[in-house]
């Protein structure tokens, strides 16, 4: 499965350069995060410091404000303020590039991800203030996450085909995706062989700013690998 794609996606459509080196260094983003809100070295950031900043991680991804993030990371609203108001500090890159997004997609009516497929968002129009906030925050959320999605699709056509082109194709299944997931079915005693095709392939099947990184488990049932 692919490690952190969206976050890589943010760091690539944002240009940012802090996040970018976090990456390029294959840093724990989320404890790197934490580290430059709280302003500590890596080796004093806490659990539950590493768990605020991987809230506001994700939840930038979806427009999420310090009221979200205080209920998400039980925390007060006025530290969860605080701490958002710091990761656009540290991630200034983010910041604009989620204030351009914004300003795109009021003036053009849709957004795009990385490989130009569009969606577009009549409910920023609306007089409606909880549409237009929904909208709002379709527009941030679609470029990450529709990119996800044309990267996962544009493996699984890269996968299935080379899996086709393999002397063992015949012992190898593709069974399913599941969000940033492919999972295959490996007659015994391949695994290693297929894994290391199937990685190099997912790793490979586009170009970020940030390198695309994909871990792998092998097991003889899908729930034993979570």
């Amino acid at each position: 499965d692919y490690s952190q794609i969206e976050l890589r996606i943010v760091a690539s459509l944002a240009q940012d350069e802090k996040m970018i080196e976090i990456f390029k260094n294959h840093e724990d983003i989320h404890k790197a995060t934490a580290a430059a809100i709280n302003g500590v070295p890596l080796d004093q950031v806490t659990k539950e410091m590493r768990y605020a900043a991987k809230e506001v991680n994700f939840g930038v991804l979806y427009g999420m404000g310090s009221y979200g993030l205080s209920w998400r990371a039980k925390i007060p609203q006025g530290q969860a303020k605080d701490f958002i108001n710091k990761y656009f500090t540290q991630f200034a890159g983010v910041k604009k590039y989620i204030d351009q997004t914004l300003q795109f997609a009021k003036q053009e009516g849709y957004v795009e991800t990385l490989f130009g497929r569009r969606r577009y968002i009549p409910e920023l129009k609306s007089d409606n203030f909880q549409l237009r906030s929904a909208g709002e925050r379709m527009a941030i959320n679609m470029p990450i996450q529709g990119t996800a999605a044309d990267l996962m699709k544009m493996a699984m056509i890269n996968v299935y085909d080379n899996v086709h082109k393999s002397k063992y194709k015949d012992d190898i299944k593709i069974i399913l995706q599941v969000h940033d997931e492919i999972v295959l079915e490996v007659k015994k005693g391949l695994e290693d062989e297929v894994a290391k095709m199937v990685k190099e392939t997912m790793e490979t099947v586009a170009e970020l700013r940030v390198p695309i990184e994909v871990v792998v488990h092998i097991g003889k049932r899908w729930g034993d690998l979570k």
